[in-house]
């Protein structure tokens, strides 16, 4: 787990960024899946801070409520889902593609989602799936490295060719299943195809047993602002079905939502 000093938890020299507020969005980004409670030491490691400061800095989040602490852990509190709601809220392409990702999970009955491009992850910002489905978790929020699934590799895929290369040598991909392609020479054909071709499909690269078809969404003057994804199980459906089927449902889609997309 890379260290979350500089241009994390600092602000950095000569700029006019507040150093506290910096090193309080570092801890808050420091919580995850894998972190639901940590110690203040290890909350000082993870955003290269001294312990001191660390302490003020969770001190200060605990008395606006967005922390609580636990004896000596400490963990996020829902509170923090404002910071996300309001995001979504005001966010004009969340608005429009939730309901456009219900729409289509309810015509394909199979999952869908929508996800923007945030440095080498993918965050999804809308997510659907068939009423016969049980709810579970929604996704929205959740990120997943691009490289590895089908929204990534589009997304990636609109990137200037000088900033690709770049990006996946400073963050050597891993594997998440043992389909997952690392090897960075394949990765970026990969990449370079879903370009050339308009799509990327993707098999248990992600998550074995299911695959994933995603399309680019581009707003009315062409650039690409997010991917949109349908997800099955392998045995619901093969790849040339997938392409067969549900691509054409895909590039409507997409083709339709373009002009109000801004």
């Amino acid at each position: 787990m890379p260290r979350m000093g500089a241009g994390t938890g600092r602000a950095g020299p000569g700029t006019e960024g507040s150093e506290a507020l910096a090193r309080g969005i570092a801890i808050l980004l420091a919580f995850g899946p894998e972190r639901r409670r940590m110690s203040l030491a290890e909350v000082a490691r993870l955003v290269d801070l001294p312990r001191a400061t660390a302490r003020r800095a969770l001190l200060t989040l605990v008395h606006l409520g967005l922390v609580e602490s636990e004896g000596r852990l400490f963990r996020l509190t829902p509170a923090v889902l404002r910071l996300a709601s309001g995001y979504l809220g005001s966010n004009g392409v969340s608005a429009l593609l939730q309901p456009a990702c219900e729409r289509i999970a309810a015509s394909a009955m199979a999952a869908c989602s929508v996800a923007m491009l945030d440095g080498a992850e993918i965050v999804f910002v809308a997510y659907g799936q068939p009423a016969r489905l049980v709810p579970a978790n929604t996704m929205v929020g959740a990120r997943l490295p691009a490289y590895a699934t089908a929204l990534g590799r589009v997304l990636l895929a609109a990137l200037p060719e000088e900033a690709l290369a770049p990006l996946l040598r400073a963050l050597p991909p891993r594997a998440l299943t043992p389909r997952t392609e690392t090897d960075p020479a394949r990765l970026l054909d990969a990449i370079r195809a879903a370009g050339a071709e308009g799509h990327a499909l993707v098999e248990e690269e992600v998550e074995l047993g299911f695959r994933s078809l995603a399309v680019p969404l581009r707003r009315y003057d062409g650039r690409v602002v997010a991917a949109l994804n349908i997800g099955t199980s392998v045995a619901g459906m093969d790849a040339r079905g997938m392409r067969e089927r549900l691509l054409p449902l895909l590039r409507a889609e997409a083709e339709g939502l373009s002009a109000q997309l801004v």
